[in-house]
């Protein structure tokens, strides 16, 4: 019975992922509900998945296979396909959006492209099945569509559900073969969480294998095993969760073979270095190392206007640091970072190569070729809300788990057009602002993400009785769970009237004050 359990916890669902910007939520809700999810590109061999399937006979690793949705169209020249064979595995298939179109143009349903789509909010009319139990006894259930082409019919298979403008929105074929038009991995689709749990226990017959505790002890030793027993890591401490949480999990493993450094860029919020030290030397013990690096910085800046461009001085610099640093110390062979999930995809670094590039983050998209140092990123499977999990299961205070997130590149990208010392001034000045406000208010606990931009648009105002030019400033809060999908955040007015009057009383140069109300997508959370 014991070794009956122990093949069975290396259970797994794998996700091919073709190109979609929802790939990876499809892996995160799967976790969310207790089983461990790997995305793996569409091509990857069809013999490897093959053994995956194959192994352990009775106790299969890969126990389901989730096709994802992708920015193409299976019509198009160029549009992923996985192998054919994928059908004869043996293990249930679920195709979403693009996977459900590609399932279908397999097993001889009529894809077309063009007409009528759908985007946001539609209405799914379903009928009684494995799938949908226990989704609506009304058969009826809100959904998230994304898709120009349409599955017109499919011959050979049960149409599960339809909705406006797609006549067949779920099929299944003998049932183990599935697909759905609508994304059940976004929080839109209001049962998507129940579709994708009958999916892994009715259908799949998954057994609970991933937690967060399982995690933190297996990142441990594999950072241990990485490392060795001699080797010295160092740590690229910002103070913010991400990085926090991997200077935490590799001190655990290493202990003071660990050093952390933190680079003043000259971009980071009022007062954040000393909150660092204060932290990280007196509460955490670790041995930290702080460069003053703002002139660099701001000299390599100096008129940069392209975000992309900026993201790339900024992390190549950032690594240069980290190797200059690293001789001052002697021989250390490691850097450890607090790359995160939602880095990866946005950078179209996980996953599929037809993955479309969202940005660059600077621990991701500008790692120079001839990199002097052998990467640990112990987090960069998780996404922001199971790193804040890991950090509180680690002992991280309250208030380092709890902060806002902050960009890699710091202010610069909350900076539009190039950096200079007064737009600077600014942006912190005016986020600070932000920020003090909802805590006030008692609303930062509330919202995902808050601050100010500053761009060179110029404003006229009335200062002193007198008309005079100034900088515009937008403020931008967003309520979101993994930061890959994101909403503008409906505060009241009196509180945004607050920040405002602050911001252009307080902050000089400022004549105006406004709010984002972009949504993410089409919009970003960060504007550069």
């Amino acid at each position: 019975m014991q070794e009956e359990r122990s093949e069975r916890e290396k259970d797994k669902v794998v996700v091919l992922d073709f190109g979609g910007q929802y790939s990876h939520l499809i892996v995160r809700r799967c976790r969310e509900l207790g089983v461990y999810t790997e995305l793996v590109p569409y091509d990857v061999s069809i013999t490897e998945l093959e053994r995956g399937v194959q192994r352990n006979r009775g106790a299969s690793k890969i126990r389901g296979i989730i096709l994802s949705g992708s920015p193409f169209g299976v019509h198009e020249p160029d549009s992923p396909r996985c192998s054919t064979r994928i059908v004869d595995l043996g293990v249930p298939l679920l195709g979403i959006c693009y996977g459900a179109q590609l399932l279908a143009a397999m097993l001889g349903g009529v894809v077309t492209t063009g007409g009528k789509g759908e985007f946001g909010r539609s209405e799914l009319m379903f009928t009684d099945s494995a799938l949908f139990e226990g989704v609506s006894e009304a058969g009826t259930t809100p959904v998230w569509m994304s898709h120009g082409d349409v599955i017109e019919r499919f011959e050979g298979a049960e149409i599960l559900g339809s909705a406006a403008n797609a006549p067949v929105a779920a099929f299944q074929i003998h049932e183990r073969i599935y697909g759905v038009q609508f994304h059940p991995e976004v929080h839109h689709t209001e049962m998507g969480d129940r579709i994708l749990w009958n999916f892994l226990y009715s259908i799949c017959d998954c057994e609970r294998n991933w937690s967060i505790a399982a995690f933190v002890a297996e990142a441990i030793t594999k950072i241990r095993d990485a490392v060795g027993l001699d080797g010295k890591v160092l740590c690229g401490l910002s103070g913010g969760i991400d990085s926090s949480t991997t200077a935490v999990l590799v001190n655990k493993a290493i202990g003071d073979r660990l050093t952390c450094i933190f680079v003043d860029n000259g971009l980071l919020r009022e007062a954040e270095r000393e909150e660092v030290e204060n932290t990280f030397r007196k509460s955490f013990k670790m041995n930290l190392l702080v460069v003053d690096a703002k002139s660099r910085f701001l000299e390599a800046l100096k008129g940069v206007k392209d975000a992309e461009a900026k993201r790339k001085v900024i992390g190549e610099l950032f690594i240069i640091i980290f190797e200059e640093a690293a001789q001052k110390l002697g021989n250390v062979a490691f850097l450890a970072q607090g790359t995160i999930y939602p880095d990866r995809i946005e950078s179209a670094k996980a996953g599929s190569a037809k993955s479309s590039r969202i940005k660059s983050h600077h621990n991701v998209g500008a790692l120079p070729e001839r990199l002097g140092f052998t990467l640990i990123e112990p987090i960069d499977e998780l996404y922001k809300d199971e790193v804040r999990e890991v950090a509180k299961d680690l002992g991280i205070p309250a208030q380092i788990r709890n902060q806002h997130p902050f960009p890699g590149p710091g202010l610069a990208a909350r900076i539009m057009g190039e950096v200079t010392e007064e737009k600077l001034r600014i942006c912190r000045a005016a986020s600070r602002i932000v920020e003090d406000e909802l805590k006030r208010s008692g609303w930062y606990e509330k919202v995902w993400q808050a601050f100010a931009t500053v761009g060179d648009d110029l404003a006229t105002g009335v200062l002193g009785d007198a008309r005079k030019e100034g900088r515009l400033v937008t403020i931008r809060v967003v309520e979101s769970k993994e930061a890959m999908t994101a909403d503008f955040v409906k505060l009241p007015y009196e509180l945004l009237e607050r920040m405002s009057n602050r911001i252009t009383n307080e902050v000089k140069g400022v004549t105006w004050v406004t709010y984002a109300i972009s949504s993410k997508p089409p919009a970003t959370i960060e504007p550069c």
